[in-house]
């Protein structure tokens, strides 16, 4: 039946950073709810200053609350990107998350980039889909949020790094960074290049 069937929007945040999880967001609603009017000033997170994300995200949690949007954002540490690869465990995640979410056959994924969900979902990969597709976006801002609070975090631990600031991207002043200070444990090994 149309009326049961819903929408998953799914991206990822923090893939090129050198330190920190990779995020997974993922958003489910009716397919007939309405992202725009319910999120106003929608649109992909890195055109989004801190402050819209933060107001986004408090919103998104208020439509969980009354039982209208479901989300989840999973994330994969640096160990874990280390061992097995960023794809693999991004493509984790997102069997993760959508089986807490969605079951195959009740709606279809929007994926962002290069994103693939398990085969059984009906589903479409959309480039650019974090500026196009609205359940893409607010799984991206979900992803984002989610992902800077815990960078601020780690922050607290890690504070010669500047993760508060940079959240883990290659910055001229990270790299400064570990120059002075070498690496820790929350470095993505694989990644850091100085």
């Amino acid at each position: 039946m149309m009326e049961d069937m819903k929408i998953v929007g799914v991206d990822e945040a923090g893939r090129g950073p050198l330190a920190g999880p990779v995020a997974v967001g993922l958003v489910c609603a009716a397919h007939d709810f309405s992202f725009r009017r319910s999120f106003p000033k929608l649109n992909d997170s890195k055109q989004l200053s801190e402050a819209v994300r933060e107001r986004l995200f408090e919103r998104l949690e208020k439509y969980v609350a009354l039982g209208k949007v479901k989300y989840a954002v999973l994330m994969r540490s640096a160990q874990e990107i280390d061992e097995r690869g960023i794809a693999v465990v991004i493509r984790e995640a997102i069997e993760e998350g959508l089986g807490s979410l969605l079951i195959p056959g009740e709606g279809k994924v929007w994926l962002d980039g290069a994103l693939s969900a398990p085969a059984v979902y009906e589903q479409e990969t959309v480039i650019g889909g974090d500026g196009k597709i609205p359940a893409i976006m607010l799984a991206s801002i979900a992803a984002k949020v989610v992902r800077d609070r815990h960078m601020r975090t780690l922050h607290e631990v890690h504070s010669l790094y500047g993760f508060d600031a940079h959240k883990g991207y290659g910055t001229k002043a990270h790299f400064e960074a570990i120059r002075t200070h070498g690496i820790c444990d929350i470095h993505r090994k694989t990644f850091v290049h100085v």
